[in-house]
């Protein structure tokens, strides 16, 4: 990889993490407009208006969409005939770096050894780049490309999410009754909804977290399978609404990807309910560079 090379992909990153952390996607938009159209508690339609014109004034100023700027995490999809160089990914976490810092993010990176960044006796990192981003999940595409999704998770939903085993009792019913009592748990908890469900299913915690991370990927408002709206329309029905402010929409939709399954008694599944902002995401191809 040449120095070019090298600086191109880290500025086409940088970009696409300000993206991601500034801009909804426009199927996100239209399934707020829905929202709003659709509501008839007052102080609901206020706040789905606010979120909508929040998001808006953000995109404009490339600016965050919340003042909890999120956590990195990163999915590299890599296609035929293409292959990703340990310089690619050098220069895809400078990238990172930078975009934090151009977004600019939160300093909220712990600095010090294991005991210190547990406790946080070894105080905050200033520099909005010591916000380290997860470790990178890598998958494969059909296509002939380099595509990264980059996604930004805020604290609340990872206080709020849960991951952990179910006993399906050979009945896909059972499972995602148990989704929705902790979709239901999560969300009357968190407080900045609506939210976006993002469910994983898998044979461990690992797998089970990358499926709802894939899920995040993946998911579109405006494409909905049957379990997944069965899940949106019964925590819909709970009442918790915009802000724990009662109303039609608690949840946007719900994002699932099932991963491979074992002969087993047990699912383990991965729920995390996602703030209002949330997905924040943005994807770029790095083939071309």
């Amino acid at each position: 990889m040449t120095e070019i090379e090298y600086n191109r992909i880290v500025s086409l990153v940088s970009d696409t993490l300000v993206e991601a952390g500034s801009t909804f996607r426009e199927d996100k938009k239209e399934a707020y407009r829905q929202a709003i159209k659709k509501e008839d508690n007052d102080n609901a339609r206020w706040v789905l208006e606010t979120i909508l014109e929040n998001a808006q004034a953000a995109e404009k100023n490339k600016s965050p969409l919340c003042d909890d700027t999120g956590i990195p995490h990163l999915v590299l999809e890599v296609g035929d005939n293409v292959s990703v160089s340990g310089r690619m990914l050098d220069a895809i976490n400078e990238g990172v770096r930078q975009g934090l810092r151009k977004l600019p993010g939160r300093p909220m990176g712990i600095m010090g050894d294991d005991s210190q960044r547990l406790d946080q006796s070894g105080g905050l990192d200033p520099d909005s780049a010591g916000v380290a981003p997860a470790p990178v999940l890598l998958r494969r595409c059909s296509e002939d490309s380099i595509r990264l999704h980059v996604l930004m998770f805020g604290g609340g939903p990872a206080i709020r999410a849960k991951t952990y085993r179910v006993f399906h009792k050979h009945d896909t019913q059972t499972v995602l009754d148990e989704i929705v009592k902790w979709a239901v748990e999560g969300v009357s908890q968190l407080g900045c909804s609506p939210c976006t469900l993002a469910v994983g299913i898998g044979r461990s915690h690992f797998e089970a977290a990358s499926m709802m991370l894939q899920a995040q990927a993946d998911g579109r408002y405006d494409v909905q399978s049957e379990m997944e709206k069965q899940i949106t329309d019964r925590v819909n029905a709970a009442d918790i609404g915009p802000l724990g402010l009662h109303g039609k929409t608690s949840v946007l939709a719900t994002f699932m990807k099932v991963g491979s399954q074992r002969a087993s008694g047990v699912r383990i599944v991965c729920v995390r309910p996602t703030c209002c902002f949330e997905p924040r995401i943005a994807v770029v191809d790095l083939k071309e560079v």
